[in-house]
């Protein structure tokens, strides 16, 4: 006996984007559309696979819905499965956990749901498949789950259902957290996992994966997004294939301009790179954020305009094609050594170093950024790290100011 299932995890739906919306509401909008999108096509994939079942393993919605428009929208794509003969199966992550989303809505018939209180086995006698999953009751579950999951069923295929970090991944709060030693303890087939944003084959004995989520939502999630489907003959795994669907990048754009003389070479160099990622990404609209490094002949130049420079990498990219977009321009290059002169026999830049060196003048900087800070909520004193960088900002600008207007 052959079938495919769909496994998914971590699609968000309604998320606000609040980060992206205060700096560009067009382009937050734009990924909010991307998302519905990204669901509405894996749908469609699953129903041209003829899965037989599909598994949501959390985090399906972002939050308690604003409006059941979410809620609305999700379920009639799922009711597409259904209605194709499709069997679906929900969990319920850190966003959506029962006590965050505490509206409901009916799902369609041969949709179910895991319970939160203790792990339930789902079994899908015509294919000897039994699920085994627990939703989350609270948003921040700190127990593991996994030793009382049930025991497998001898002689089907049993798939356990979990939304959590296992023992930590970077970025992700650690919720119901376990080992990989507890998923092998538990003698299952597939680990069907959420909660992670990257794709991951975990394990391979036994199958454990996380399938991504369906769609980036900020620039730290870039790259390929999606889900994952699972083939399986005669009771056992025999592919994990990726489904990409995913509608709208992320993309980070980093230029060494150690080497770049001129602002011409520079936008040159942005165009270029921002082409290749254009090429990448197949015709998906892009949000690129652009970080400039090195030690350049530029610096000055970038140091004393970094609004004007914006604008000149924001038109670089709309050189390179459309569908890109500028999410964030960031300048962290470094002046090389120079020498400002005027009339006389005066070094300013040796100059402006003796000053920056000078104990008193540093406590003349901290009480003068203290009195700005005070009045800017919420108040938090400036790493010390941070003011030695913003002083060496600062410096650069008055040198750059100091030589003058450029070309």
């Amino acid at each position: 006996m052959r079938f495919t299932f769909l496994h998914a995890a971590d699609l968000h739906l309604g998320s606000p984007f609040q980060g992206l919306s205060l700096r560009d509401p067009g382009m937050a909008e734009r990924f909010g559309a991307a998302g519905r999108e990204a669901f509405e096509a894996l749908i469609g994939h699953a129903l041209e696979e003829k899965v037989a079942f599909a598994i949501f393993a959390g985090d399906i919605f972002d939050g308690e819905w604003r409006d059941a428009s979410a809620a609305l929208f999700f379920n009639r794509q799922i009711a597409r499965l259904t209605r194709a003969g499709a069997r679906v199966y929900l969990l319920k992550g850190n966003h959506d956990a029962e006590s965050v989303v505490t509206k409901s809505l009916s799902l369609p018939d041969g949709a179910e749901e895991f319970p939160a209180r203790r792990a339930k086995t789902f079994l899908i006698e015509d294919l000897r498949v039994a699920l085994h999953g627990r939703s989350f009751a609270d948003r921040a579950e700190i127990d593991n789950f996994v030793p009382n999951y049930p025991a497998p069923k001898a002689g089907w295929l049993n798939i356990g259902v979990l939304h959590s970090s296992l023992n930590g991944r970077p970025g992700h709060e650690p919720y119901a957290p376990c080992a990989l030693d507890d998923l092998r303890a538990k003698a299952y087939d597939y680990w069907a996992l959420g909660h992670v944003h990257a794709h991951e084959v975990v394990c391979r004995d036994p199958l454990v994966v996380y399938p991504g989520n369906l769609q980036g939502r900020s620039i730290r999630e870039c790259g390929e997004k999606g889900a994952v489907l699972v083939d399986v003959v005669d009771g056992a795994v025999t592919d994990v294939r990726r489904l990409i669907v995913d509608r709208a990048r992320f993309t980070e754009i980093l230029i060494d301009a150690s080497d770049l003389e001129t602002p011409e070479a520079l936008r040159r160099e942005i165009s270029a790179r921002a082409a290749e990622e254009i090429e990448r990404a197949d015709g998906r609209f892009l949000a690129a954020r652009v970080r400039l490094r090195g030690t350049t002949a530029l610096h000055a130049q970038l140091a004393a305009d970094p609004a004007g420079w914006r604008d000149q990498v924001e038109a670089a990219l709309h050189h390179a094609g459309e569908a890109v977009e500028l999410e964030k321009f960031l300048i962290e290059t470094r002046a090389r050594p120079t020498t400002v002169r005027r009339d006389s026999d005066l070094d300013f830049a040796a100059l402006l170093d003796e000053v920056l060196a000078d104990p008193a003048f540093a406590d003349q900087a901290r009480a003068a950024l203290a009195a700005i800070e005070s009045k800017m909520p919420p108040k938090t004193e400036l790493p010390r790290e941070a003011f030695e960088a913003l002083l060496a900002e600062a410096r650069d600008l008055a040198l750059a100011r100091a030589e003058g207007p450029t070309s």
